[in-house]
């Protein structure tokens, strides 16, 4: 094991984080560290392996479990399989968790699993903002984002136009070699670490993308945010990815990855989200509780009636079907949930005091006396 930093601290997640989040988590730092977007940046690389190495045990439930308990020397004491990530090539590391980037062949990283199929480049992610009222009707969003793409200059090759790429001289041209297993036992096969797989090595690189074959480009596009969408959850974008990478592809062929786009959805001020639910505090005075009443209550899209019943409590609640949101899969209404919150007057008029000081008579209930006759005979009492 490389890491020394605590394996939730390296995934930027909390001890409590389900197996979505900290692969999302991962996914978003392995883009982000990846060494193609951070050409000669040791320690990029560095944290791309770390990450690498804290998903491969958190993603994995008995490890998961056995670090918790006993931390990074309980999975050497427990017999836990554990890589050296740092002796890695990075694609290789890639090839071992091809399934978060879309597998098929393809996403991040090329090794063994591109073998499998075409190849296909990596998955790429962004968020929006919604509010509660967009998750009502959907909505179409733009987002922008920038992704690496095929360099223009050099059509993908990274080498200065005019000139082609040179054969090899470690692979051959293969594109991988074998190396050495535990103890020289055994030996495997993994990619090139002179040329990265590509099989092909550049003399003169391209000026444009420095013989990487790649550009980063700024992109713009409306996403349609299908109503009922929950936060956290996300629309799938296919082929707005990335192009495979050089060494997945050296003539730019194959499949692009996706675009997924993460919906956050804003807290409302008066609603609050249950499922497909709604509910929300309807304050009511203590003669509509008590007598009955028709009030007014706002929903998403309007304003609609609810008849509030004679001797309703604090905390009662009150259905409006179909005032909730859709459910994403079948479209059928949720409900808004009334909670009523019962509101004390703070001033009274004169009338309104006697009204109620008559009331509690008849309740036989003991009330504070008038403030002004109270008053009056502190004051007797105290000027003697």
């Amino acid at each position: 094991m490389t890491a020394t930093r605590d394996y939730y601290e390296v995934l930027s997640v909390e001890r409590s984080a389900d197996g979505d989040e900290i692969k999302r988590s991962y996914r978003r730092l392995a883009m982000k560290y990846h060494p193609d977007r951070n050409p000669d940046d040791k320690e990029a690389e560095r944290r791309f392996k770390e990450c690498a190495e804290a998903y491969e045990v958190l993603s994995d439930e008995s490890k998961r479990k056995i670090y918790d308990q006993y931390g990074h020397e309980g999975l050497r004491g427990h017999g836990a399989a554990a890589h050296d990530f740092n002796r890695m090539n990075v694609d290789d590391i890639f090839s071992m968790f091809n399934d978060i980037f879309g597998g098929g062949g393809g996403g991040f990283g090329g090794g063994r699993a591109q073998r499998r199929g075409p190849a296909r480049g990596y998955d790429l992610e962004t968020e929006v903002v919604l509010e509660l009222k967009d998750v009502l009707t959907g909505v179409n969003k733009d987002v922008e984002f920038t992704r690496m793409d095929i360099c223009e200059n050099c059509t993908g090759t990274g080498a200065k136009p005019g000139t082609e790429p040179i054969t090899c001289e470690t692979c051959q041209g293969q594109g991988k070699v074998q190396q050495a297993g535990l103890g020289g036992m055994f030996r495997m096969v993994v990619a090139c670490p002179t040329c990265r797989g590509r099989g092909k090595m550049i003399k003169d690189k391209c000026d444009k993308c420095h013989g990487k074959g790649r550009v980063g480009k700024k992109r713009s596009l409306s996403v349609k945010i299908p109503a009922g969408i929950h936060d956290g959850q996300a629309v799938r974008v296919p082929g707005e990815g990335e192009p495979p990478a050089p060494e997945q592809s050296p003539d730019g062929q194959g499949m692009r990855g996706d675009l997924h786009v993460v919906v956050r959805v804003k807290q409302h001020d008066l609603f609050e989200r249950d499922g497909d639910h709604l509910l929300m505090e309807m304050p009511i005075s203590f003669t509509q509780a008590t007598l009955g009443a028709e009030v007014e209550v706002p929903t998403l899209d309007g304003k609609t009636t609810l008849n509030i019943k004679k001797g309703t409590q604090y905390g009662d609640l009150f259905r409006i079907h179909d005032a909730g949101l859709p459910n994403l899969r079948n479209g059928h209404m949720g409900d808004l949930i009334v909670v009523t919150k019962i509101e004390t007057p703070k001033k009274l008029t004169k009338k309104q005091e006697e009204l109620l000081r008559e009331f509690a008579k008849t309740e036989d209930k003991h009330v504070n006396p008038e403030s002004h006759g109270f008053w009056k005979k502190i004051t007797d009492i105290i000027g003697g």
